[in-house]
């Protein structure tokens, strides 16, 4: 989800004020503040600017304060509950913010051991990383963003298709939850099938030898919910989860079920790779067998047909000199409206 502005973090004095108004109840700013060992002012200043955050905030002299859309705060105990005996697999931080998942998670892998199943979860990211070099940002608690540091003891060469396999692995999660008409389409973005746009995207960034060992971090970000304040900023079309499901998913089971479905495909994929997940890939692509222009960094377009992909990941697609394959990279893949003959 590309947006137009960006946000410095919401400071510990915020979160601490917010965390007590989770309940979607009044509280008055003397209790806020008594609470907080603090003065009602600096309650009042904590809470200036949630609305940038798309948060939703009612101030009723005589009443105090309510949330309107209180954020679903991450809970690493509920998380280790839904997740069960396969908790033991995973290693799980949550914190206020942060400017990147993927970012932080790399820095330390390359200044020390970092145990493959650790998992990094915020509330809010400051400067989330997608494709392209594109900006993932998000409210406060209307999105899920997470990644996962994942070894293997194979080399680079074999993780080929491994943010296509992710892929997979959230539609299965997604429609476990109860979440219909979500869709894939390629390389890693995760789009509403009814056409409202990105509900998600995947970031998958490995460091390693091409013979191996190898490590991975998988970042991921899903949006729960679109609060005007922020679709109005986001200057391509957005969809949620919220706009899919009858009940919008607890956000801790919703990461729990990803993690317990990415654990699971992970330790297959380190044996089979991508080709164990190519018809299930290709069964939930938006752009199947529809007419698609690529365009390539170097400036040059391609019009064809999506015909699938290779077994490592690679599209096909059938122009008019033959089958071309397109690896991932700096390629924007879009439907064609026009239909002409290539």
């Amino acid at each position: 989800m590309k947006q137009t502005f960006s946000l410095a973090a919401p400071g510990n004095l915020t979160f601490a004020v917010l965390r007590l108004l989770a309940d979607g109840e009044f509280h008055s700013g003397e209790m806020l503040a008594r609470r907080l060992e603090m003065s009602r002012a600096s309650v009042h200043n904590a809470l200036q600017n949630v609305a940038d955050y798309g948060l939703v905030l009612h101030s009723v002299r005589g009443r105090g304060y309510r949330l309107a859309n209180p954020p679903q705060w991450l809970d690493a105990r509920l998380i280790a509950k839904y997740l069960g005996k396969q908790a033991e697999a995973f290693q799980l931080e949550i914190l206020d913010s942060a400017p990147s998942c993927n970012t932080s998670l790399l820095q330390r892998a390359r200044q020390g051991m970092v145990p493959g199943g650790t998992v990094l979860a915020v509330e809010w990211q400051s400067d989330g990383r997608g494709r392209m070099g594109r900006t993932w940002h998000s409210g406060l608690g209307n999105a899920l963003t997470f990644s996962l540091l994942w070894r293997f003891d194979c080399g680079l060469a074999a993780l080929s298709g491994l943010s296509l396999a992710v892929g997979v692995v959230l539609v299965r999660a997604l429609r476990e939850l109860g979440v219909a008409g979500v869709q894939l389409k390629w390389p890693n973005d995760v789009v509403s099938g009814d056409g409202q746009g990105k509900l998600g995207g995947i970031l998958v960034e490995a460091q390693g030898d091409m013979l191996g060992p190898s490590t991975v971090v998988i970042g991921i970000g899903i949006n729960l919910s679109l609060p005007p304040a922020l679709a109005e900023n986001i200057d391509q079309p957005a969809a949620s989860l919220a706009m899919l499901a009858d009940e919008l998913p607890d956000r801790n089971l919703l990461l729990a079920v990803l993690l317990r479905e990415l654990g699971g495909m992970l330790r297959s994929f380190a044996v089979t790779g991508f080709a164990a997940l190519r018809g299930e890939w290709e069964s939930s692509h938006m752009l199947q067998h529809q007419p698609v222009r690529l365009s390539l960094p170097e400036g040059k377009q391609v019009n064809g047909i999506a015909r699938g992909v290779t077994e490592d990941g690679a599209l096909q697609v059938e122009t008019s000199l033959g089958m071309q394959i397109f690896n991932a990279g700096e390629i924007s893949l879009r439907r064609r409206t026009d239909h002409a003959a290539d």
